[in-house]
C-alpha cells in the first residue's frame, strides 16, 4: 500500500520522518510517498484533501477537522518554543500596534493565531514565507514580524528585537504547553490503518532518538538554516516526549487552543474527535 505523506523541510520534521521514509524501520507493508513543503503551503494543499498523512498547523487543522484527524504521535508541542513577535525597532508603543504592518508565516499558522490572541488590535497582517520574514523586517518592508522555526535562534544576532514571546504569553495565560503543529491523517482511511500509521511514526521517532546521527545528512539537506548547531537546537526544542505521544496534558492544551480558535475564527469546525 502507498500513502501520500507531506511534511515540512524543518529539522524537527525531517528528523522524525527520516527512518520511515528511508525504510530504516518496519513500515508494516506501507510505502510512504513524501512531499516536503513550507507548512503554510501544506495547510493550503491539505484543504484540497490531496494527502493521506500531512503536517498541519493546529490552527489550520481546526478548520479541516472534518477531513483529517490528528495522530497521537508527531506533534510539535512544548514549553518555551513558541513563535516570536519581533521588530527592528527596540521599543514600539502598544498604542501604535494597530498601525503596524506585520509579516506573518501564513494565515493558517498557529503563530498567526497566537498573535491574534495576544494582540487583537494587530490587524494589518500579510502572509509571507516564514524564511523570508527576518530579512523583510530588516529591510523595513514590514514594521514587525512573527518568527517561527529557526528564526527564534537567529533574530538577535541579525539585529531584531523581541516585542513579545507569543508562546510565553500563551503559557502564562493558560498554563498549557503550546500546540504548534501535528501530523494529521485523512478520515478517508479506516481507523485500523490510521492506528498503523501512528505506530510507524512513533517507531520512526524512537529510531531518531536512538540514532540521531543517522538523520543528520537528511536534516541538513533540507534545512533553511544550515548551521549544524542551530539544527540541533531546533530538534531539541521541538521534538520531545509530546512528539512520541501527545498524552493527556497535550490533548488538553490542544483543546484550549481549539476553544480560542472557535472564539476568534468563524471558519473553525466543531468536532469532538480531534485525535485517533
Amino acid at each position: 500500500m502507498r500513502l501520500k505523506l507531506a511534511y515540512s523541510p524543518c529539522p524537527n520534521d525531517t528528523f522524525a520522518f527520516h527512518a520511515m521514509v528511508h525504510n530504516l524501520i518496519d513500515t508494516e507493508g506501507i510505502e510512504f510517498l513524501p512531499e516536503l513543503a513550507d507548512v503554510e503551503l501544506l495547510n493550503k494543499r491539505a484543504a484540497e484533501d490531496v494527502y493521506d498523512v500531512c503536517k498541519l498547523s493546529y490552527s489550520t487543522f481546526f478548520s479541516l477537522c472534518d477531513k483529517y484527524v490528528m495522530l497521537r504521535s508527531g506533534s510539535a508541542l512544548g514549553y518555551n518554543n513558541g513563535p516570536l513577535f519581533v521588530s527592528l525597532d527596540p521599543v514600539i508603543g502598544r498604542e501604535s500596534y494597530s498601525n503596524l504592518k506585520i509579516a506573518i508565516p501564513g494565515d493558517g499558522t498557529t503563530g498567526a493565531l497566537l498573535l491574534r490572541n495576544a494582540f487583537p488590535e494587530c490587524r494589518n497582517l500579510t502572509p509571507i514565507l516564514f524564511s523570508e520574514i527576518e530579512k523583510r523586517v530588516l529591510r523595513r518592508e514590514f514594521d514587525a514580524g512573527v518568527l517561527i522555526h529557526e528564526g527564534r535562534f537567529t533574530y538577535k544576532e541579525k539585529g531584531l528585537h523581541l516585542i513579545e514571546d507569543l508562546g510565553s504569553y500563551w503559557q502564562n495565560t493558560t498554563g498549557f504547553p503550546i500546540p504548534l503543529g501535528g501530523i494529521a491523517v485523512s478520515r478517508r482511511l479506516d481507523k485500523n490503518l490510521q492506528q498503523i500509521v501512528n505506530r510507524i511514526l512513533k517507531r520512526s521517532i524512537e529510531f531518531a532518538f536512538a540514532h540521531p546521527d543517522k538523520s543528520a545528512g537528511y536534516v541538513s539537506e533540507n534545512a533553511q538554516e544550515m548551521d549544524m548547531e542551530v539544527q540541533r537546537k531546533h530538534i531539541a526544542l521541538f521534538v520531545n516526549d509530546y512528539t512520541l505521544d501527545i498524552g493527556d496534558t497535550g490533548i488538553n492544551a490542544v483543546e484550549a487552543l481549539y476553544n480560542k480558535a472557535l472564539e476568534l475564527n468563524p471558519g473553525v469546525i466543531r468536532r469532538e474527535d480531534l485525535f485517533i
